[in-house]
């Protein structure tokens, strides 16, 4: 099943951000704390090539961080992608 991923620290407020715009969603986040842990840091580096957080992934599809997912709403391309996890979840 897909999942969204979110590599996040617990104080950011672009994390907290993304968590409520997802959360607005019925979407069950899988969310990873990298505040205080080089590897797993190292981990969302190399899979995103970003060095900031968050940085959200849908299934493998790498999203970006909160302004990216910001603008995915804004232009009403975020529920399609969110569409298959919102169908599992249902039934």
């Amino acid at each position: 099943m897909t999942e969204v991923t979110m590599y996040c620290t617990r104080f950011c407020p672009y994390c907290i951000s993304a968590d409520r715009l997802l959360s607005h969603k019925g979407v069950a986040i899988n969310k990873i704390a990298v505040d205080n842990d080089p590897d797993l840091w190292a981990t969302m580096e190399k899979l995103s090539g970003r060095n900031t957080v968050p940085q959200i992934f849908i299934g493998e599809f790498h999203v970006g961080g909160y302004d990216d997912l910001a603008a995915l709403e804004r232009d009403g391309k975020l529920d399609p992608l969110l569409e298959p996890i919102l169908k599992a979840r249902s039934g």
